[in-house]
C-alpha cells in the first residue's frame, strides 16, 4: 500500500465497507493499481467499522458475523494499492474527475473508471419527543460500539424494527448494558405480506439461522420484548426520560435514560442523484434505487455501483457485488481471467438474494412513521414540522424542489440526507399521489460541505492527456 496516490488512476473505489473491500481485491489479483477512498480512519465501512483493530474482547461482544469482516481486510503492504483513508468525497464528474479532502486539503485525481460502495444510511424514525437530547438512532449507538467499544450508561431502550434491533440489544447485553426493554413495531401486517416470500428465506438459510440465533439469546438474556408497538412517544423536557407506546391493547411507558431508533437503512443516493443517474422507486421498502446492472453498470459508461448503494442486499451479498464490479473493469480493460470466476460469483449472489424479498417486507417502514401527526419534526435541520409541509401543500407545492424553494426543507446542514424520503412521503400523501409523482431533492455538488479556504488554496494537479494517434491527411490521392 502507498500513500502517495498518482494523479492519474486505472480504477478508483469510493467506500471500504464489504463491497469496496472485495473490489479492491480482485482488482489488485489482475495487477489493477487501484485507489481506495472513505472518510473513515479504516477499512470497513458502516458494517465492520473498526475491525482493523477490534481486540478478542471487542470481537466476542459484536459476534461472528463481524468476525467475519476480517477476511476482507486488505494485506499490509500492496505498492499498487493506494489507500486514502479520512478523505471526504465532495465531487465526482462524469469523465472520471474525483475531488475529496482530506487532512485539511482539498485534493483530486482522475480514474479511467468508477466504483461507487457509498453503502447505506439509517432511515430517520419520526416520532413525537424525537428530537429530545438522549435519543439517537440505533446505527449511531452500534457505531460507536465498534469505533471505540463504548456502551450507554443506564437504562437502555430500543425500539423500531429491522434485525439490527435484535442484534444490537444482544450486543449490548453481552456488554453489561441494562436493557430496560426492546419495543418492535413491525405491524402486523408485514408478517401476512412477507410470509408469501418464505420460500426464499428458507433456501438461502443463512439469514434465517442467524435470526433465530438472535432471538434465543435474547430470550436468555431475559430483555423484555414488545410487538407491534404503536402510538409512540419520547417523553421528557430537557432529557428523554421514557417511552410511552401501546401495545397488546395496552398502554405502557418505560423509563429510559437514552433512547435508541431504528427504522431499516436505505440506499445512499447522493451521489448517484448528483450525478443524474437514473433511480426506480421501490415501492416495498419505501425508498429510491439507483438503477444499474448485474455487474453495477450505470448510464455512464465508467461508473459502476456495487454494494448497499444501489439497493439494499447485506454485507455477503454486497461483497460480491464488489467482486462483480471489480471483474467488469478488468474485462473492460482487456486482462483474461477465468469465465468460471464470474459465473461462480454471479451464482452465489443471486442465492444470496433470494431471502430479499422476504426480509424487505417485513421490516417495511410502518405508515404511522411515513406519516407522522402534524407537531412532529420531519426536517431536524430547518426544524420543520409535517404540519408545515401539509400547509405548503395546500398553498400549491407539488414536487419537493417547489417545497424546498418555499420552506427551506433539505437546506440545512445534512442537505436532505435525513429527511428527504420523509418530506417527500409527507408531501405525496398530503396530495394523495404517489411518491415518484413529488420526486426527490434535486442534488447538486458538492456533496458534502468543503471550507472555503481549502477550495482556496485548491489547484488542480497537471493531468496528462491522452494522447490521440496521429493520422495522416488524405490528398485525395
Amino acid at each position: 500500500m502507498t500513500e502517495q496516490v498518482p494523479s492519474s488512476i486505472p480504477l478508483a473505489i469510493i467506500g471500504a465497507g464489504p463491497a469496496g473491500l472485495a473490489a479492491v481485491a480482485v482488482a489488485r489479483r489482475y495487477g489493477i493499481d487501484v485507489a481506495l477512498l472513505d472518510e473513515q480512519s479504516g477499512p470497513g465501512g458502516q458494517i465492520y467499522r473498526g475491525i482493523g483493530y477490534a481486540d478478542a474482547d471487542r470481537m466476542a461482544m459484536l459476534g461472528a458475523e463481524y468476525a467475519d469482516g476480517r477476511a476482507l481486510l486488505p494485506s499490509a503492504e500492496d505498492p499498487g494499492r493506494h489507500d486514502l483513508y479520512g478523505a471526504t468525497v465532495w465531487q465526482i464528474t462524469a469523465d472520471g474527475e474525483i475531488y475529496y479532502s482530506r487532512g485539511g486539503k482539498a485534493a483530486a485525481l482522475r480514474a479511467e473508471h468508477i466504483i461507487l460502495a457509498t453503502g447505506a444510511i439509517e432511515r430517520p424514525m419520526p416520532i413525537p419527543g424525537w428530537t429530545l437530547p438522549g435519543v439517537m438512532t440505533a446505527g449511531a449507538g452500534q457505531t460507536m460500539l465498534k469505533s471505540s467499544g463504548l456502551v450507554p450508561q443506564g437504562r437502555l431502550v430500543i425500539t423500531g424494527s429491522g434485525p439490527l434491533l435484535w442484534l444490537l440489544a444482544v450486543q449490548y447485553g453481552r456488554a453489561g448494558v441494562d436493557i430496560a426493554a426492546l419495543v418492535e413495531t413491525t405491524p402486523r401486517g408485514n408478517y401476512h405480506q412477507a410470509v408469501f416470500k418464505l420460500p426464499g428465506l428458507l433456501r438461502e438459510g443463512t439469514l434465517l439461522r442467524q435470526g433465530r440465533a438472535l432471538r434465543r439469546e435474547l430470550k436468555r438474556q431475559g430483555v423484555p420484548h414488545f410487538k407491534q408497538a404503536k402510538d409512540l412517544r419520547a417523553m421528557g423536557d430537557d432529557q428523554v426520560e421514557a417511552l410511552r407506546f401501546a401495545a397488546n391493547g395496552q398502554e405502557h411507558e418505560i423509563a429510559c435514560d437514552l433512547l435508541l431508533l431504528h427504522m431499516g437503512v436505505t440506499p445512499n443516493v447522493q451521489f448517484t442523484r448528483a450525478l443524474d443517474l437514473a433511480h426506480d422507486w421501490d415501492q416495498v421498502q419505501r425508498c429510491w434505487r439507483p438503477r444499474c446492472g448485474t455487474a453495477g453498470e450505470t448510464e455512464i459508461s465508467n461508473i459502476r455501483l456495487a454494494g448497499d448503494g444501489s439497493g439494499i442486499v447485506g454485507a455477503g451479498a454486497a461483497a460480491l457485488q464488489g467482486r462483480l464490479a471489480a471483474l467488469a473493469v478488468a474485462r473492460e480493460m482487456g486482462l483474461q481471467m477465468p469465465a468460471k470466476e464470474i459465473a461462480e460469483a454471479g451464482i452465489e449472489l443471486r442465492r444470496r438474494l433470494t431471502a430479499r424479498p422476504f426480509i424487505d417486507r417485513l421490516f417495511a417502514p410502518g405508515d404511522e412513521f411515513l406519516d407522522p401527526g402534524d407537531d412532529t419534526i420531519v426536517c431536524r435541520c430547518e426544524e420543520i414540522t409535517a404540519g408545515r409541509i401539509r400547509g405548503l401543500a395546500v398553498q400549491g407545492c407539488r414536487d419537493a424542489n417547489q417545497l424546498k424553494s418555499f420552506g427551506r426543507l433539505g437546506m440545512g446542514p445534512c442537505q436532505g440526507r435525513i429527511c428527504g424520503l420523509g418530506v417527500a412521503e409527507v408531501l405525496a400523501r398530503a396530495q394523495g399521489v404517489p411518491v415518484p409523482d413529488v420526486g426527490y431533492f434535486r442534488l447538486r455538488w458538492p456533496a458534502k460541505p468543503v471550507p472555503l479556504d481549502e477550495l482556496a488554496k485548491f489547484s488542480e494537479p497537471e493531468i496528462e492527456p491522452e494522447i490521440e494517434p496521429e493520422v495522416e491527411a488524405d490528398d485525395g490521392g
